[in-house]
């Protein structure tokens, strides 16, 4: 519910701001608890008199009026504390994250901004050495605290629209994200429409899984802290696990979670928890949720149906479409507002309707938004459709679009067709140009949520099957040539599908999801497929434990083959020795044959070539085991035996040696070329 502003008192304009709605906050519930971190927090109180004092020391270091400053600290109480500590000085601010010194260094770049808030820790890394001031909170730490705690007189109001001055610089969520200047009317405004359409109250503990520079915590903070709800702040480790929002959700209480779509399908229950002890696993439950808001990128239809099955009756799922120009809002879907069910979820992502003060058109297939609050309405750069409904429809965005054949292909329905594979929880289709200069369409796929472990038993389909299934779904000249595996897409900070960072074949590469709603900007990649260290350690101990079973079994399947009683020394340990070893390399053989083919493929030797040196490389591994054995066992006199060893193990042995050569001196097939 929309508040009167307060009276005005001296040296400060009477405004309906979000600065102002904090404050009342303040002064209505002093006691109350404004930020959450585990056994710490600040209440309303507390958190406005450190901002206060923040700000009068902004205002004695000279800075020119209505300046921009930039705040960049992992400290999240700090951060808020300075955020608006500038909005209370006549400041407009622009957040950033120093647990990503490479993308803030980027963001700053672009600012220029009046003065840089940070702490000693992060300033090496962010200092560009271009002169921009710096004020170092944990250095000038005790001077802050002299400051007096109550409110500094703000800068007189622009005359005509005071509304309209700047409050903050939002980032949008590409890639390459881009700075987008907004006033004090639009955050209001965004901050009500939000009220209206999640029904905040003051009972509210808000979690956001984002970046700080993301718009949906950079903008989002307002509905925590202009309702008289508390902020939840995730811990300051920038090394957290997907588990870790579970975890903070059920030890915080969490009644509304902002989170991207990879962090909203992390609520889904996880079938392979049962093999985590019991003292390591995440909360199971949802608990106290009663919205969860999944903004940054596209959730299908299939998955929003999913995560309303999670959570307890009577609880929201609601899939935003925002954008930094409408600082955060634009459009909403849930549930309820479908008329009837529909057909084919997994090929859907509904957008829904406007957000209270917003409005959406579709012109050329482009949809266009108007932000809260009025102002004209800007193009999206995404593609959409009204649908017979009154709903929005997401059709896949612009920049997206690729050539081939000399028309232009939009990827999204071509996406959501792979998506109807029941092995499919998501995809992304990308022309790859090679070598030979002709684009092929390649899938990079990942395994459903709630699927069985990923690999083997959560095997995506090959590229066959996976055509097979798009036969008379997408055009013909439309079907991918390659299907990539992999455990999750990369996405950017802001949660968007990072198309430019798929890994391009045929160093196949699979992302580990790094932080909350698994944040990508710093995923590490390992070979899909192939495994990582811990799968490579799997292998070795496979292999010296099958070694060892084959050491035992010696004497019991060739009774005296090993017998070196009567072998003088030193030559007894030498030829012990060699037993060992040959026992080791039938061991490294049997791993080699279930482990070593998908390696091999990735080499685009063809697929033939490929098994045949696949299994001669693991006869040329085993066949040493028995064949010494028979060999030691045999009269020298013995001719047939003699022979018959010589042509069961020598003469294959030569074969499979020739096939290996063969295989090594064949050239690669290019890395771009899908052709059969």
């Amino acid at each position: 519910m929309t508040q009167a502003p307060q009276s005005a008192r001296p040296g400060r304009p009477a405004l309906d701001t979000v600065l102002e709605r904090f404050e009342r906050c303040a002064r209505d519930t002093p006691d109350a608890r404004a930020l959450r971190a585990g056994p710490d927090g600040l209440a309303y109180a507390e958190l406005d008199a450190r901002a206060n004092r923040l700000a009068h020391h902004l205002l004695a270091r000279g800075l020119p009026d209505r300046p921009l400053v930039a705040v960049a600290t992992t400290l999240r109480p700090d951060l808020l504390v300075a955020l608006l500590a500038v909005l209370k000085a006549g400041g407009t601010y622009a957040l950033l994250d120093a647990g990503d010194p490479h993308a803030a260094g980027r963001l700053l770049a672009g600012l220029s901004p009046d003065l840089l808030l940070t702490h000693t820790a992060h300033h090496a890394r962010l200092d560009r050495g271009d002169g921009t001031r710096t004020l170092l909170l944990d250095a000038e730490a005790a001077r802050i605290a002299e400051r007096p705690g109550h409110p500094p007189a703000r800068p007189a109001p622009d005359p005509g629209s005071p509304q309209d001055a700047p409050a903050a610089v939002l980032f949008t969520g590409s890639a390459s994200p881009r700075p987008v200047r907004v006033g004090h009317a639009l955050l209001l405004a965004a901050h009500e429409g939000w009220a209206e359409v999640a029904r905040l109250t003051p009972e509210d503990r808000h979690l956001f899984t984002c970046g700080p520079d993301v718009t949906a915590f950079a903008a989002g903070w307002t509905r925590a802290l202009c309702s008289g709800g508390s902020l939840v702040l995730p811990p300051d480790d920038p090394s957290r696990e997907p588990g870790d929002v579970l975890r903070t959700v059920a030890a915080e209480r969490v009644s509304v979670l902002h989170t991207d779509p990879a962090g909203a399908l992390g609520l889904l229950p996880d079938p392979d928890r049962s093999a985590v002890p019991a003292q390591s696993r995440p909360a199971t439950g949802t608990g106290p949720l009663r919205l969860v808001a999944v903004t940054g990128d596209r959730l299908h239809l299939d998955d929003h149906c999913a995560l309303q099955a999670a959570l307890r009756p009577g609880a929201r799922v609601l899939n935003v479409y925002g954008h930094a120009e409408c600082a955060g809002n634009g459009t909403r879907f849930e549930l309820p507002q479908l008329p009837r069910p529909l057909d084919d979820p997994e090929r859907l992502a509904l957008l829904g309707t406007p957000f209270p003060g917003c409005d959406v058109h579709v012109r050329d297939g482009e949809i266009h938004l108007t932000p809260p609050g009025g102002g004209d309405a800007f193009p999206t750069g995404d593609l959409g459709r009204l649908r017979s409904d009154g709903l929005l429809e997401f059709g896949g965005r612009i920049r997206d679009r690729f050539d081939l054949d000399g028309r232009p292909v939009d990827p999204h329905p071509l996406e959501s067709a792979v998506r109807t594979h029941p092995l499919v929880g998501s995809a992304v289709v990308v022309a790859v140009t090679g070598g030979r200069g002709a684009p092929r369409l390649v899938a990079y796929v990942t395994p459903p949520h709630g699927a069985p472990p990923w690999p083997p038993g959560g095997a995506l389909p090959e590229v066959e099957e996976l055509r097979g299934h798009l036969g008379d779904k997408v055009p013909a000249g439309l079907v991918p040539r390659a299907v990539i595996r992999l455990r999750a897409l990369p996405r950017t900070r802001g949660g968007q599908e990072d198309r430019a960072r798929v890994p391009k074949p045929p160093l196949l590469l699979a992302p580990t999801p790094s932080g909350y709603g698994a944040r990508t900007g710093t995923a590490k990649y390992s070979a899909a497929g192939t495994g990582d260290g811990s799968s490579a350690w799997a292998v070795g101990c496979g292999s010296l434990a099958t070694g060892l079973v084959a050491l035992i079994l010696t004497n019991l399947l060739w009774p005296g083959s090993t017998d070196l009683s009567g072998v003088p020394a030193p030559w007894a340990f030498f030829f012990g020795l060699l037993y060992l070893f040959e026992c080791l390399a039938f061991g490294l053989g049997v791993m080699f044959l279930f482990n070593g083919r998908r390696g091999m493929l990735a080499q685009r030797r063809g697929p033939a070539l490929t098994k045949a040196a696949h299994l001669a490389i693991v006869y040329l591994l085993v066949s040493w085991w028995p064949q010494d054995n028979l060999y030691r066992l045999a009269a020298k006199q013995d001719w047939a035996r003699q022979a018959a060893l010589v042509y069961l193990f020598n003469v294959p042995l030569m074969a499979a040696a020739a096939v290996v050569a063969v295989y090594v001196t064949r050239k690669p097939a290019d890395p771009f070329d899908f052709d059969d």
